[in-house]
Protein backbone atom coordinates (compact mmCIF):
# COMPACT_ATOMS: atom_id res chain seq x y z
CA UNK A 1 0.00 0.00 0.00
CA UNK A 2 1.40 3.33 -0.92
CA UNK A 3 -0.34 6.40 0.74
CA UNK A 4 -0.10 10.33 0.11
CA UNK A 5 -0.30 13.33 2.62
CA UNK A 6 2.17 14.41 5.04
CA UNK A 7 0.95 11.84 7.76
CA UNK A 8 2.28 9.46 5.51
CA UNK A 9 4.72 9.92 3.54
CA UNK A 10 7.15 7.57 5.17
CA UNK A 11 4.89 5.25 3.72
CA UNK A 12 4.61 6.56 0.41
CA UNK A 13 8.37 6.09 0.10
CA UNK A 14 9.53 3.37 1.29
CA UNK A 15 6.75 1.61 -0.70
CA UNK A 16 8.37 3.03 -4.14
CA UNK A 17 11.67 2.56 -2.79
CA UNK A 18 11.62 -1.43 -1.70
CA UNK A 19 12.10 -3.87 -4.56
CA UNK A 20 9.26 -5.30 -5.93
CA UNK A 21 8.92 -8.82 -5.37
CA UNK A 22 6.74 -11.64 -7.27
CA UNK A 23 4.59 -11.81 -4.43
CA UNK A 24 3.02 -8.69 -4.28
CA UNK A 25 -0.05 -8.85 -4.37
CA UNK A 26 -3.55 -6.91 -5.33
CA UNK A 27 -4.54 -5.22 -2.30
CA UNK A 28 -8.35 -5.24 -3.06
CA UNK A 29 -8.85 -9.09 -3.74
CA UNK A 30 -5.43 -10.41 -2.68
CA UNK A 31 -4.69 -12.23 -6.43
CA UNK A 32 -0.75 -12.06 -7.60
CA UNK A 33 0.31 -9.33 -9.64
CA UNK A 34 3.23 -7.87 -11.78
CA UNK A 35 5.40 -5.40 -11.16
CA UNK A 36 3.63 -3.14 -13.90
CA UNK A 37 0.42 -3.00 -12.05
CA UNK A 38 -2.40 -0.46 -11.84
CA UNK A 39 -2.94 1.59 -8.62
CA UNK A 40 -5.76 3.02 -6.94
CA UNK A 41 -6.72 5.65 -5.13
CA UNK A 42 -8.80 5.28 -1.59
CA UNK A 43 -10.72 8.46 -0.32
CA UNK A 44 -9.79 9.79 2.20
CA UNK A 45 -6.22 9.76 3.42
CA UNK A 46 -4.98 9.49 0.00
CA UNK A 47 -3.73 5.85 0.23
CA UNK A 48 -2.58 4.10 -3.16
CA UNK A 49 -3.57 0.49 -3.39
CA UNK A 50 -1.94 -1.87 -5.53
CA UNK A 51 -4.31 -3.29 -7.79
CA UNK A 52 -4.51 -6.51 -10.04
CA UNK A 53 -5.84 -5.81 -13.73
CA UNK A 54 -9.20 -7.18 -13.20
CA UNK A 55 -9.99 -4.53 -9.89
CA UNK A 56 -8.40 -1.79 -12.09
CA UNK A 57 -10.67 -2.55 -14.82
CA UNK A 58 -13.48 -2.25 -12.07
CA UNK A 59 -13.04 0.99 -10.81
CA UNK A 60 -11.83 2.43 -13.91
CA UNK A 61 -15.63 2.77 -14.28
CA UNK A 62 -16.31 4.64 -10.90
CA UNK A 63 -16.71 8.20 -10.56
CA UNK A 64 -14.32 10.71 -9.68
CA UNK A 65 -16.02 11.20 -6.18
CA UNK A 66 -16.55 7.17 -5.24
CA UNK A 67 -14.24 6.15 -2.24
CA UNK A 68 -11.77 4.21 -4.11
CA UNK A 69 -10.97 5.19 -7.73
CA UNK A 70 -8.36 3.95 -10.93
CA UNK A 71 -5.49 6.47 -10.62
CA UNK A 72 -4.35 7.04 -14.65
CA UNK A 73 -1.26 5.19 -15.79
CA UNK A 74 -0.07 8.08 -18.89
CA UNK A 75 1.63 11.26 -18.29
CA UNK A 76 0.31 14.29 -20.35
CA UNK A 77 3.40 16.86 -21.51
CA UNK A 78 2.71 20.30 -21.71
CA UNK A 79 5.08 22.01 -24.52
CA UNK A 80 2.69 25.11 -24.52
CA UNK A 81 2.23 25.76 -20.84
CA UNK A 82 2.01 29.45 -20.06
CA UNK A 83 4.04 30.03 -17.02
CA UNK A 84 6.63 32.33 -17.54
CA UNK A 85 9.27 33.53 -14.39
CA UNK A 86 6.50 36.19 -13.41
CA UNK A 87 4.00 33.92 -13.13
CA UNK A 88 6.15 30.87 -11.38
CA UNK A 89 7.54 33.30 -8.82
CA UNK A 90 3.95 34.68 -7.67
CA UNK A 91 3.60 30.97 -6.48
CA UNK A 92 6.11 31.72 -4.02
CA UNK A 93 7.29 28.07 -3.67
CA UNK A 94 10.81 27.62 -2.25
CA UNK A 95 12.41 25.12 -4.77
CA UNK A 96 11.76 24.51 -8.96
CA UNK A 97 10.66 21.07 -8.56
CA UNK A 98 6.96 20.71 -7.36
CA UNK A 99 3.27 19.27 -7.99
CA UNK A 100 -0.07 20.62 -7.57
CA UNK A 101 -2.95 18.59 -6.81
CA UNK A 102 -6.52 19.51 -6.67
CA UNK A 103 -7.70 17.93 -3.05
CA UNK A 104 -11.25 17.28 -3.55
CA UNK A 105 -12.26 17.03 0.29
CA UNK A 106 -10.40 20.03 0.77
CA UNK A 107 -11.62 21.84 -2.35
CA UNK A 108 -8.60 23.07 -3.23
CA UNK A 109 -5.29 22.85 -4.78
CA UNK A 110 -2.19 22.60 -3.01
CA UNK A 111 1.16 22.88 -4.14
CA UNK A 112 3.73 19.98 -2.80
CA UNK A 113 7.61 20.25 -3.09
CA UNK A 114 9.34 16.73 -3.23
CA UNK A 115 12.30 16.70 -0.54
CA UNK A 116 14.78 14.79 1.51
CA UNK A 117 11.82 14.82 4.01
CA UNK A 118 8.97 13.70 2.21
CA UNK A 119 6.28 15.64 0.14
CA UNK A 120 6.26 18.86 1.82
CA UNK A 121 3.15 20.82 1.34
CA UNK A 122 3.83 24.92 0.33
CA UNK A 123 1.07 27.88 1.22
CA UNK A 124 -0.18 28.24 -2.40
CA UNK A 125 -1.35 31.99 -3.42
CA UNK A 126 -4.37 30.75 -4.44
CA UNK A 127 -5.49 33.91 -6.53
CA UNK A 128 -1.74 33.29 -8.45
CA UNK A 129 -2.94 29.60 -9.10
CA UNK A 130 -6.32 30.93 -10.71
CA UNK A 131 -4.12 32.82 -12.48
CA UNK A 132 -2.43 29.48 -13.92
CA UNK A 133 -4.98 27.72 -14.80
CA UNK A 134 -7.10 31.04 -16.44
CA UNK A 135 -3.98 31.29 -19.01
CA UNK A 136 -3.60 27.22 -19.64
CA UNK A 137 -7.20 25.62 -19.81
CA UNK A 138 -5.73 22.29 -20.37
CA UNK A 139 -5.14 22.15 -16.02
CA UNK A 140 -9.29 22.25 -16.50
CA UNK A 141 -9.51 18.50 -17.51
CA UNK A 142 -6.64 17.45 -14.21
CA UNK A 143 -8.58 14.74 -11.99
CA UNK A 144 -9.18 15.81 -8.50
CA UNK A 145 -6.82 13.62 -6.14
CA UNK A 146 -5.58 11.39 -9.01
CA UNK A 147 -3.60 13.48 -11.40
CA UNK A 148 -1.26 16.30 -10.31
CA UNK A 149 0.55 19.20 -12.20
CA UNK A 150 4.24 18.05 -12.59
CA UNK A 151 6.69 21.32 -12.96
CA UNK A 152 10.82 20.84 -13.38
CA UNK A 153 12.81 23.97 -13.91
CA UNK A 154 15.81 23.02 -12.23
CA UNK A 155 18.99 23.43 -13.54
CA UNK A 156 17.32 25.65 -16.54
CA UNK A 157 14.57 23.19 -17.72
CA UNK A 158 11.04 24.00 -18.20
CA UNK A 159 9.79 20.30 -18.16
CA UNK A 160 5.36 20.09 -17.52
CA UNK A 161 3.04 17.38 -17.48
CA UNK A 162 -0.08 16.42 -16.74
CA UNK A 163 1.26 13.54 -13.94
CA UNK A 164 -0.44 10.46 -12.16
CA UNK A 165 0.02 10.98 -8.62
CA UNK A 166 1.71 7.72 -7.72
CA UNK A 167 4.29 8.82 -10.64
CA UNK A 168 4.75 12.47 -8.34
CA UNK A 169 4.95 10.08 -5.23
CA UNK A 170 7.65 7.87 -6.84
CA UNK A 171 9.82 10.83 -7.97
CA UNK A 172 9.85 11.97 -3.99
CA UNK A 173 10.55 8.75 -3.29
CA UNK A 174 13.44 8.96 -5.39
CA UNK A 175 14.53 11.96 -3.62
CA UNK A 176 14.51 10.83 -0.74
CA UNK A 177 16.08 7.47 -0.74
CA UNK A 178 18.99 8.96 -2.76
CA UNK A 179 19.83 12.68 -1.13
CA UNK A 180 23.01 13.33 0.23
CA UNK A 181 24.17 16.39 1.72
CA UNK A 182 23.00 19.65 0.75
CA UNK A 183 22.96 19.55 -2.76
CA UNK A 184 21.83 16.26 -3.06
CA UNK A 185 24.94 14.83 -4.67
CA UNK A 186 25.75 13.47 -8.14
CA UNK A 187 24.19 10.32 -8.27
CA UNK A 188 20.56 11.89 -7.14
CA UNK A 189 20.51 14.63 -10.27
CA UNK A 190 21.25 11.01 -11.89
CA UNK A 191 17.99 9.54 -11.03
CA UNK A 192 15.79 12.75 -10.99
CA UNK A 193 17.11 12.80 -15.12
CA UNK A 194 16.36 9.37 -15.52
CA UNK A 195 12.49 9.65 -13.94
CA UNK A 196 11.73 12.33 -16.08
CA UNK A 197 13.38 10.98 -19.09
CA UNK A 198 10.80 7.32 -18.35
CA UNK A 199 8.06 9.90 -17.78
CA UNK A 200 8.81 11.66 -20.98
CA UNK A 201 8.70 8.32 -23.33
CA UNK A 202 5.62 7.49 -21.87
CA UNK A 203 3.58 10.53 -22.29
CA UNK A 204 1.88 12.37 -25.01
CA UNK A 205 1.48 15.82 -26.12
Amino acid sequence: MIQGGARTDFDVLRGFSRKRGKEERCELCGSAISPDHAHVLQRPGHKVLCACRPCSILFSHRSRDSFLVLIPREARRLDSLDMDDAVWNSLRLPIELAFFVKDSRANRTIAYYPSPAGNTESLLDLDAWDEVVRRNLALRKMQDDTEALLVDRTRGRRAYFIAPIDQCYRLTGLIRKGWRGFSGGDQVWVEIDKFFRELEAGAYA
